[in-house]
């Protein structure tokens, strides 16, 4: 009888760890994606700073890839983009967070894997130019608030390069200030 209560008998122990494992990666997902939609909404309702919120929103993606996986920062862009689309008022925010910023993270994790500095910046820019053509084209009206002429588009994606180029320095520079800072004390929980 005894040998029967026995879990490590059954592989209790290892279950046990995969069970913590599966209970943190869920938890600090929903963590993360309820502080990604309380953002959102913080961004909505200010009148100023709704792009510099969406951006910040993506650090807890960044987060989630960092603490838990890829998967883990898949699941809280899908949830919090879903979140967002059904519970903010003002959906050009969330629209803005889903196209360029709440799925970056992750492309950024992927990227940062190959090899060549030169390879990873034309797919990150590749990936970026692409999300704002789609917008541009499909969903300028609820983005784009003026008429431009002719150059505007030319404006818009060389003026938006640059400014993805310095949000992808500093991202890399929050992101590395909170493994250094943060992560080594949170893989303890």
């Amino acid at each position: 009888m005894q040998a029967i209560l026995n879990s490590s008998d059954f592989g209790g122990n290892n279950r046990l760890l995969i069970m913590r494992k599966k209970t943190r990666m869920i938890s600090l997902s929903a963590l993360f994606t309820a502080l990604t939609v309380t953002t959102i909404y913080f961004a909505s309702i200010w009148p100023t700073g709704q792009i510099g919120l969406a951006a910040v929103a993506s650090l807890f993606t960044a987060a989630a890839v960092i603490e838990t996986g890829l998967f883990s920062g898949i699941s809280v862009y899908t949830a919090s983009s879903v979140l967002c689309l059904t519970l903010i008022p003002n959906r050009t925010v969330a629209i803005i967070y889903i196209c360029f910023f709440g799925y970056y993270p992750v492309v950024k994790s992927l990227v940062e894997r190959l090899k060549g500095t030169v390879l990873q910046w034309v797919i990150k820019l590749f990936v970026f130019n692409s999300a704002l053509a789609a917008v541009w084209f499909f969903l300028r009206g609820l983005i784009f608030e003026f008429e431009g002429t002719q150059h505007s588009a030319l404006y818009i994606f060389v003026g938006g390069s640059i400014v993805f180029l310095v949000f992808d320095y500093g991202f890399t520079k929050v992101i590395m200030l909170y493994i250094n800072r943060v992560a080594k004390h949170t893989k303890r929980i």
